[in-house]
């Protein structure tokens, strides 16, 4: 029999519980899995995370990550994930922006969330509004665009390399090295009509020389 205690505690009750504390700052809340979502209004983020840290006993501002869909008006969402370590439970805030609005910074509730904005900022480019040192910290100096949008290109816009003729690493526009490939799609049980790279080194058979089917079939009648 096992007794050990669940890894997330459950907290009946918790949404309808923040959605009366929240006020019109509470826009929609799920429970999926175990885990709780919920999404507020982006201009109450700092007096809603005040609520949930006093009232609600979320001490800890475990992450803030950012997501992209481009698809919509307001196509950034921030994603704050916050641990109870007294009611050993986690829970998920959310808000949306987009290129110009700022999200209220929570650096005034949490210090940490200093840098993790600044990630965000960084990958994203969400402005976080009262954020006393807004600057990239995760890509190199003179940096052009955000990698984490789903607009970025793959492969950038800047590479840099080892120069040994400048003794440094210098920065230049990305350059591929090929066109991209062609592709048939064949079945993996159909041969090729074609020669495959690699396929002329094979030497074709002998004329007169019999196959080692043949050999084997005419081995298998003897020993009969």
């Amino acid at each position: 029999m096992n007794n050990s205690a669940p890894r997330i505690a459950p907290r009946e009750g918790l949404i309808d519980e923040v959605k009366a504390a929240l006020g019109e700052a509470f826009l929609s809340a799920r429970d999926a899995v175990g885990e709780v979502s919920i999404d507020v209004r982006r201009e109450a983020l700092v007096e809603a995370m005040t609520t949930l840290r006093d009232r609600f006993d979320y001490q800890q501002l475990m992450e803030i990550a950012g997501v992209d869909y481009p698809g919509r008006e307001e196509r950034f969402e921030v994603v704050y994930h916050l641990l109870s370590v007294t009611k050993n439970h986690r829970l998920r805030v959310r808000v949306s922006t987009d290129e110009e609005k700022p999200v209220p910074s929570v650096t005034g509730l949490w210090p940490v969330a200093g840098w993790l904005e600044r990630e965000v900022f960084d990958m994203y480019g969400v402005l976080f509004e009262g954020n006393p040192d807004l600057r990239r910290i995760l890509t190199d100096y003179g940096f052009r665009g955000f990698p984490q949008r789903k607009d970025f290109p793959l492969t950038g816009y800047v590479e840099l390399r080892y120069s040994e003729e400048q003794k440094r690493v210098v920065y230049e526009p990305v350059r591929l090295a090929q066109d991209f490939r062609n592709f048939d799609f064949m079945s993996p049980w159909e041969g090729a009509e074609y020669i495959l790279p690699g396929d002329e080194k094979v030497q074709p058979q002998q004329a007169g020389a019999p196959s080692p089917v043949k050999a084997d079939e005419k081995a298998a009648e003897v020993k009969k």
